[in-house]
């Protein structure tokens, strides 16, 4: 199977939100992306309690202080494309009530004809947590629950729950998903996290992994699903990719999905061959404007095409 491509959308206070969101969306389905995402940022605190992803002194990213949010932003491509997919990666799913995160997504699915893909997470920012009346140490528990809501929600009438944050009786919950399911996606980073996604998800969403790294993270996933009685040939692997195109090739040591485009290629290559279904390019934050953003994409999407990727 080829590699699939999707595009990442303009959610960053670089981009007029009202005219660049459908514009970028557009463009990307006429490109032949099969797939375009959002992510979600909610804050940028002045002093964070956490660095960024939790590396040891890494500085926030100023494009923290506006990021769209994520199903409005979804919404407004799904109005003017009729093909391609529209994904989160990723949403951080324990900020929002399960049962209206739930019901949001079910209606974007149904809304879209059934293109939704939900990449959920649990995040990284206490921050974040502290702003939504979250409690962080609980956040595991808290998606676990949001997945259980969301297969009430979507699965047949009269739905119920009761668990830790969320109980509703029997009751008509609607509009329903196209396809009865939407794809969940899980961005795990351990150990615990990969028992989540073998037991519960269709598939894994990772960012910022090299193909070394996804590889010997397949291995993991493979023993994890054997444990459970999974099929591992069941769960896909779409790479969240933060792209930087160079006019020239970078020398030495590089990040993945940064240098020429020619290097860019060759880690697409190597995403296929490891076992990578699909790779969101997001090249947003390297871009001035819309134009320049649909111009660089087109760029990528033509050199993978001549490749035969």
């Amino acid at each position: 199977m080829a590699l699939r491509l999707g595009l990442g959308l303009p959610q960053t206070g670089t981009y007029d939100l009202a005219t660049d969101v459908t514009t970028v969306a557009r463009a990307a389905e006429e490109m032949g992306y099969d797939s375009v995402w959002v992510l979600e940022r909610i804050m940028r605190p002045e002093q964070p309690l956490d660095d960024m992803y939790l590396i040891p002194g890494l500085e926030w990213s100023a494009y923290f202080r506006s990021v769209a949010d994520p199903l409005v932003t979804l919404s407004m491509a799904a109005a003017v494309t009729g093909r391609v997919r529209l994904g989160s990666a990723v949403l951080v799913g324990p900020l929002r009530p399960p049962f209206l995160l739930a019901r949001a997504l079910g209606s974007l699915d149904a809304a879209s004809g059934g293109r939704l893909v939900a990449g959920l997470g649990t995040g990284w920012s206490r921050d974040e947590y502290a702003a939504a009346g979250v409690d962080y140490a609980s956040r595991g528990a808290a998606l676990d629950e949001l997945l259980d809501v969301c297969a009430k929600v979507w699965g047949a009438d009269p739905a119920s729950y009761e668990g830790g944050r969320t109980r509703f009786t029997p009751s008509a919950v609607g509009p329903k998903p196209a396809a009865s399911h939407v794809p969940v996606l899980l961005a795990a980073g351990n150990d615990r996290a990969l028992r989540r996604l073998v037991r519960r998800a269709d598939g894994w969403l990772p960012s910022l992994v090299s193909n070394e790294q996804v590889v010997a993270t397949h291995a993991r996933i493979r023993e994890l699903a054997g444990e459970v009685g999974r099929d591992p040939a069941e769960l896909s692997t779409t790479v969240r990719a933060f792209v930087r195109v160079t006019d020239r090739p970078v020398e030495g040591r590089r990040s993945p999905y940064q240098g020429s485009v020619e290097q860019i290629v060759e880690d697409l290559a190597g995403a296929a061959r490891a076992g990578v279904s699909e790779v969101l390019l997001d090249n947003q934050l390297e871009c001035r404007d819309a134009q320049e953003l649909i111009d660089s994409a087109k760029e990528l999407r033509e050199a993978v095409t001549d490749a035969g990727l």
